[in-house]
């Protein structure tokens, strides 16, 4: 054999032996457990602890020593956060982690479209990938119980089956992308007040029917890769350590396979930890806001005292081998996962999904005299007014708060509209924006800036007021709630002064919660704007201009006045709690099912929004009168667009169960479809009601039930406009 064969040869036979001896790990075209179990089976017990708790600010560890990577985390979900120093809560002061600010999930569920969330999902979760972030800390899924709440901007609304099916396109569409969702806040987060303290109290049957289940569906329908434990307690133990909550419902219940993410600083036992559910530990010894500690991350509460207890037997291995493999199981879905996608950041299609979100998430409240849309010529004289139509609205909040390379603001884009003669009285002030404390405005700036504004306001023949709320402390903001339902900084007062000086008033509300209007019959328009992201003032404008007709509706109901909602009007025993200890008394009841059940007319309900055209109803049809167990019927109307422009409408599908042996709702949301309408066209839309639409949980067998009897179908523009219903019974 000639030397360059028997070399070559020599080679060949080396490769070999190496591929034959590459560890299964490694191998991304075998089956992901056995890669799993495979890494286990090299790992000492020292570095499988490791990788239980934080090695930095949002970093978890890899192994270095056998090339398993790190996990990377980053806040979201409307966008990846400015980079955070590895030891501080400081910015880093990146030059090149400026990003696209997306629509809060408040506008998102407000688009009552899932083919808009899969679109959402994907362009976010590219500037996460492209930021090499693994772990995207989202979406939020908590329930909107009451209007104070300072996070509800963060969550999709009042209703579980709503938040439910907008969830999880959103959690398919990032993951696809090699980035995981971690769904948060698991579970019973629907309050900031004494949110590391407050232990709740809630039914079994509020529990099952209420608060579990836009989680139940992100994890089962979803397949969500992480879940971030919440902060309070629930049953006297915190829910990041709630044996209940995170090993029998979330992981042997429901069958999740992904790692259980500490909220950051909502571990507070080793023991409750490692054998509660717990699998990766994070912000421990800070309660994510403040001040360095001086321990390291091997003394969080699952590093070495974990490591002790295992070392003597006092825990089982299999506890940590369990948390090691969810953890493995999301390092190889991700950050060793070769085909994620590379992504990309602040790129043009995004900056148009940005605006398509919006466009869709925006909702028209009142629209009187058919002010909207407005035409550039009627109006000679426009007067904008009102701080939010200049300021920056992707600042603050909190752990949402997002470093943008470009923002438009409404004043930007109106001028840009309707030309730069536009005048502008900022009217009103919030001062700077803060997170941990109010900054106060004295009174008389307060009074200077509503004169100026009621003095300008003599000259304009239309006023769009750009107002509401902002993301400071006690407005829409982490760590807090509102101290009342009112408008801050004299809003209301400032928009009577101008009601009283000029007829036309335009009002654009920017929140991500409900709020008191005693202003409403003296404007001519009212529309609900959200937090609109990067491209706000386009989105705004088309809107106003006509060039998108309205299509958002409300996915939680605006109450009259803050004692109509049942959280609040049951006392404080109901919210905020008394001496810690808090009772959801109101039950299932929360939200438009209270409206209903006491009849208690909104300000405007769950579900509503106007359109600048006109859609008309035909009446609903079943396939069948009857059904059984395991059967479903199929329900079918028509929709005709009977006016002038091309819109979107959202059919609304609710059940009521006629006769029960325990409480239910008068009607529960069951279905919804947004359909495209041009004008004089009709469409037919169709749903299918299933047995397990009819079920509700029965707290004595500890199940889900269907009792014989009548059941009635409603068909609604949204929960207070019933266009159609009708009957049909469960053999």
């Amino acid at each position: 054999m000639k030397k360059s064969a028997f070399i070559t040869s020599l080679l060949l036979l080396s490769t070999m032996y190496v591929c034959a001896q590459t560890p299964v790990y490694l191998d991304e075209k075998a089956p992901l457990e056995q890669r799993v179990q495979d890494a286990l089976s090299k790992m000492t017990t020292h570095e499988k602890i490791r990788m239980c708790h934080g090695q930095s600010k949002f970093t978890s560890a890899g192994v270095p020593r056998l090339g398993i990577p790190q996990l990377m985390m980053s806040d979201g979900p409307h966008g990846v956060r400015a980079e955070i120093s590895w030891n501080s809560w400081a910015y880093a002061d990146w030059t090149n982690d400026s990003i696209v600010a997306f629509p809060a999930l408040t506008c998102l569920a407000a688009t009552w479209n899932p083919q808009i969330s899969a679109i959402y999902g994907n362009a976010v979760s590219e500037e996460f990938a492209y930021r090499k972030k693994d772990v995207m800390l989202g979406p939020g899924l908590n329930i909107c119980r009451m209007p104070l709440n300072g996070r509800n901007f963060e969550y999709m609304g009042e209703d579980p089956y709503l938040t439910g099916e907008m969830a999880v396109p959103y959690i398919q569409s990032a993951q696809k992308n090699g980035v995981a969702c971690c769904v948060k806040h698991f579970a019973l987060n629907n309050q900031e007040v004494d949110r590391f303290a407050v232990n709740i109290k809630v039914d079994e049957r509020a529990l099952n029917e209420i608060y579990l289940p836009a989680f139940k569906k992100a994890v089962q329908k979803g397949g969500a890769w992480a879940i971030m434990g919440s902060y309070p307690l629930w049953n006297g133990v915190h829910c990041c350590q709630n044996d209940t909550l995170l090993n029998k419902i979330l992981k042997q219940q429901w069958g999740f396979d992904g790692a259980v993410i500490s909220d950051w600083g909502g571990v507070t036992d080793t023991w409750q930890a490692a054998t509660g559910g717990m699998d990766i530990e994070m912000g421990s010894y800070t309660n994510g806001m403040t001040k360095e500690s001086e321990f390291g991350y091997d003394d969080f509460y699952l590093g070495n005292n974990f490591e002790k207890l295992i070392n003597e037997g006092k825990i089982p291995m299999s506890v940590l081998n369990d948390k090691t493999a969810r953890a493995l199981r999301t390092i190889f879905r991700t950050a060793f996962n070769r085909n994620r996608a590379y992504g990309n950041i602040c790129s043009e299609a995004h900056y148009t999904a940005c605006r398509q979100i919006g466009d869709e998430g925006v909702i028209l409240l009142q629209n009187k005299k058919g002010i909207l849309p407005i035409e550039a010529k009627k109006y000679k004289n426009i007067l904008v007014v009102g701080e939010n139509a200049t300021r920056s609205l992707t600042k603050g909040g909190g752990s949402s708060e997002l470093k943008t390379k470009r923002d438009v603001t409404p004043l930007e884009a109106i001028r840009g509209m309707y030309g730069n003669d536009v005048d502008y009285a900022q009217g009103y002030s919030s001062g700077r924006v803060m997170y941990d404390h109010v900054d106060n405005v004295s009174a008389d700036e307060l009074a200077r800036l509503s004169s100026e504004a009621v003095e300008k306001a003599k000259k304009a023949d239309l006023i769009i007021y750009v107002g509401g709320m902002n993301k400071n402390t006690k407005q829409d903001c982490e760590n807090s709630d509102r101290d009342d339902y009112n408008l801050s900084y004299g809003q209301n007062e400032l928009i009577a002064r101008l009601a009283k000086t000029c007829p036309n008033i335009v009002a654009v509300m920017i929140s991500g919660n409900a709020y008191a209007m005693p202003w409403k019959n003296d404007v001519t328009a009212i529309v609900q704007a959200w937090y609109l992201g990067s491209e706000f003032g386009n989105t705004l404008c088309d809107i106003l201009s006509g060039e998108v007709n309205p299509s958002g509706k409300l996915p939680f109901s605006f109450v009259n006045k803050l004692n109509d909602c049942p959280a609040i009007a049951l006392g404080k025993e109901s919210y905020p709690g008394i001496n810690k200890q808090q009772t959801y008394k109101e039950g299932i009841l929360v939200g438009y099912r209270w409206y209903d059940m006491k009849k208690i007319k909104t300000l405007f309900p769950f579900g509503y929004g106007l359109s600048y055209t006109i859609f008309k109803y035909g009446k609903p049809k079943l396939s069948a009168s009857t059904m059984s167990e395991g059967d479903y019927i199929t329900l079918t109307t028509t929709v005709t667009n009977s006016g002038k422009r091309t819109g979107k409408e959202v059919v609304e599908l609710y059940i009521g169960d006629e006769k029960c042996s325990v409480l239910r709702p008068v009607k529960e949301l069951k279905g919804f479809k947004k359909i495209l309408l041009n004008p004089g066209e009709t469409k037919t839309v169709t749903f299918a009601i299933t047995y397990e639409d009819l079920k509700f949980w029965n707290d004595k067998s500890h199940s889900w039930t269907a009792e014989p009897g009548m059941f009635k179908a409603y068909l609604c523009s949204s929960a207070e406009d019933v266009k159609g219903e009708i009957e049909f019974e469960l053999k």
